[in-house]
């Protein structure tokens, strides 16, 4: 069984058991959370599309952690006008662990 969500901006696919690290939450470590936005769910073989969500679809999930990821550097640079700017950036996630599937 697993589903299809957007949460983030972003669709991911997840099974029960699961772990995904999205984009940061306003939730505590050991929360359960609820993403309602649920575009397929595949149970037994038998696949359910939404149009665009499935209806009375669900996913629950814990909260494991809070953090930031690997540390990316933008450099901007304009050849011959003694121009450079470096700019490092670590974006905020929330790893979380799929619970149900409810659907």
């Amino acid at each position: 069984m697993y589903a299809i969500i957007v949460t983030g901006g972003k669709q991911y696919k997840v099974e029960e058991g699961s772990t995904l690290y999205i984009e940061k939450l306003v939730a505590n470590e050991g929360d359960t959370v609820t993403f309602d936005q649920v575009l397929l769910v595949s149970k037994d073989g038998k696949v359910t599309a939404g149009a665009p969500t499935v209806a009375g679809a669900s996913v629950t999930a814990k909260v494991e952690k809070h953090g930031k990821g690997e540390k990316i550097i933008v450099f901007k640079y304009k050849a011959k006008k003694n121009y450079r700017k470096k700019q490092g950036h670590r974006q905020p996630f929330t790893k979380v662990v799929v619970e149900k599937i409810n659907g």
